[in-house]
């Protein structure tokens, strides 16, 4: 017998002014349900959870839930007024004797119930927001970015339990790892509709790349039938003197509906225009340590990076990420030990903390006031990598419209916040990118965008990151600060880590004591011959000079052209050096590799 649903809405329509968030929308929620309900930055995401959590009220429609059946809402901002502590919070809702629950999730989301609710921080809040849904377990879960604000060893802990729950969940992430691991099914918000595909986030993307296809196929037929039809009603008038009413009739019809179809938002512009080439080594870290108060943030580290590298640190929250990449920048002193930046440094930095942004100012003033930015004697001008260009153009970059432009930037969402920050760090040239935690809050086709842009830029990248995923996508070495001192560098992104931390730990087991790392030099033997770190070093080497010898190919038949020199000069200058850097890349890998296979 089939069991009735948990939640059901039926025609649900809502506008907040120009076109409807939703028109005549149909939903249905069975038990055991495991969705994924994504969609663009702004589509309406958060509205649709707040409708189906009954905190939206839509302008017409119904929403069912079956008596007996309760529905949880992770909120985003909670309201803690009246409770002394998160655990206070946490545990309101709770039967008398339950109470044990919150101090078990909150040790998996790494928070302590007794905080003060006076002296939490935002993340801290969220966490605790996230316990109590969690602690309460309805029979629907509505969670609405729940891995914001959580490290990797938090998130996989809620990814675990959501894996193990027998309850219904609804989930809005960007942690592409998070939603490919949970979610069975997939709802879509583009432009007002939303559509239902019953398989999980995996293949999302090339699903909606084929209906984006069918529809734009769709509207090119349509455009040439009204072409058609527009240039028969011209000729109609010179041949006969009299039309047909039903056809003109017909072809008004067609312009209604092509004139009602919503244009779907592109992607934000980015672009990464790269400064003067620097030094070769960017940094070089001998004997670094660090200790505030009876914390130690690292002991006797060692690294070198050399331009190009993308490396990615991670570790728990508090365990000094941040602080670690301000020492290499020379932000901040270590208590030891020694930091020597490269030559021709120029650095753009995107920070955890939107440090930068000033709540009370407009996204107009954000732009024109930022002195990398300004433009002599032009109030509505911004520079943009050298060349002016007037705000509300580079706004739209962005995917902010001209309205926003006079807003206060408090009245932006998270994502509008990054995506305005990435808008003045792009501006800039630079050769050494610092990215503080730069995924929070950006959708999946932002991401995708700011990947490709990192993947192309020629400078050197330092990322600090929870997000498993665009980790693995990004990183060429892994720093794992481990706490007590301990950071090790492992070759390779996130998944390579998790690998080769397990094998190490069967390898050579954690001994206590400083911690030397060097992503060029691991002193720990595994073996008579090379180490653990050059043998994945020689495994990895075959695709490396794979993709440097197609992306010389590439470089070599896009100046192939004769005329390139001389009508594109910059780009034939640019593409020439690039051939040029490849080429030494190539020899180094070629020479790297012969030197291991032969100790090996």
């Amino acid at each position: 017998m089939a069991r009735a649903p948990l939640l059901q809405l039926s025609g649900i329509s809502l506008t907040f002014g120009g076109n409807p968030v939703f028109d005549d929308l149909d939903l249905v929620v069975q038990p055991g349900d495991r969705v994924a309900l994504v969609g663009r930055n702004g589509s309406g995401k958060s509205t649709l959870m707040k409708v189906m959590a009954g905190l939206v009220e839509p302008d017409k429609g119904i929403r069912v839930v079956p008596p007996g059946v309760q529905v949880g809402y992770m909120e985003q901002d909670p309201d803690l007024s009246g409770f002394e502590t998160l655990g206070d919070y946490a545990a309101s809702m709770l039967p008398a004797g339950e109470e044990y629950k919150v101090p078990m999730v909150a040790e998996g989301l790494k928070f302590n119930p007794e905080t003060p609710v006076a002296t939490a921080s935002g993340g801290e809040r969220r966490r605790a927001a996230l316990a109590k849904l969690m602690a309460e377990a309805p029979e629907l879960m509505l969670l609405d970015e729940p891995t914001n604000h959580l490290d990797i060893q938090a998130i996989e802990w809620l990814e675990a339990e959501l894996k193990d729950t027998r309850t219904a969940f609804v989930l809005i992430s960007h942690d592409r790892a998070f939603l490919r691991a949970l979610t069975r099914a997939t709802l879509w918000i583009d432009r007002g509709q939303v559509r239902r595909r019953e398989s999980g986030f995996e293949g999302f993307e090339e699903w909606r790349e084929t209906v984006w296809a069918e529809e734009d196929e769709a509207r090119h037929k349509l455009d040439r039938k009204i072409k058609a039809e527009a240039k028969w009603a011209v000729e109609g008038i010179s041949a006969r003197r009299k039309r047909n009413q039903g056809r003109v009739r017909a072809l008004a019809a067609l312009r209604d509906e092509r004139s009602s179809q919503i244009r779907r938002q592109g992607t934000a512009a980015l672009e990464l225009e790269s400064g003067p080439q620097s030094g070769k080594k960017v940094i070089e870290a001998k004997g670094l340590t660090k200790i505030f108060g009876n914390k130690q943030i690292v002991r006797d580290f060692d690294l070198r990076v050399l331009r190009g590298d993308r490396i990615a640190f991670v570790g728990p929250n508090g365990v000094g990420k941040t602080t670690l990449l301000k020492m290499l920048t020379g932000e901040l002193a270590p208590d030891q030990g020694t930091v020597t930046l490269g030559t021709n440094l120029e650095v753009a930095i995107f920070d955890q903390a939107r440090a930068k942004l000033d709540p009370e100012a407009t996204l107009w003033d954000s732009l024109t006031n930022d002195p990398l930015m300004r433009v002599s004697g032009a109030s509505d001008q911004v520079m943009v990598r050298g060349n002016p260009k007037h705000v509300i153009a580079y706004l739209k970059d962005f995917l902010f419209d001209e309205r926003q432009a006079r807003a206060p930037v408090k009245s932006l969402s998270g994502g509008e916040k990054a995506r305005l920050l990435l808008a003045r760090l792009m501006a800039q040239p630079s050769n050494l990118l610092i990215l503080d935690e730069p995924t929070n809050d950006l959708d999946v086709e932002t991401l995708d965008l700011l990947q490709d842009i990192l993947g192309d830029y020629d400078g050197t990248v330092l990322l600090v990151s929870h997000d498993r995923d665009f980790i693995d996508r990004i990183a060429t070495a892994t720093v794992a600060l481990e706490g007590n001192g301990i950071a090790t560098a492992y070759p390779g992104g996130w998944s390579d880590y998790a690998a080769q931390r397990g094998a190490l730990a069967v390898e050579m087991p954690t001994k206590s004591g400083s911690s030397h790392v060097n992503l060029r030099a691991d002193v720990k033997k595994v073996a008579e011959g090379l180490t653990f770190t050059e043998r994945k070093r020689l495994e990895a080497l075959p695709a490396i000079i794979a993709k440097l010898e197609a992306e010389i190919n590439k470089l070599t038949d896009f100046i192939s052209d004769p005329a390139m020199f001389t009508t594109e000069p910059v780009k034939f200058r640019k593409a020439s050096e690039a051939i040029a850097e490849r080429q030494a890349a190539l020899a180094a890998a070629e020479e790297e590799w012969l030197a291991l296979e032969e100790r090996a």
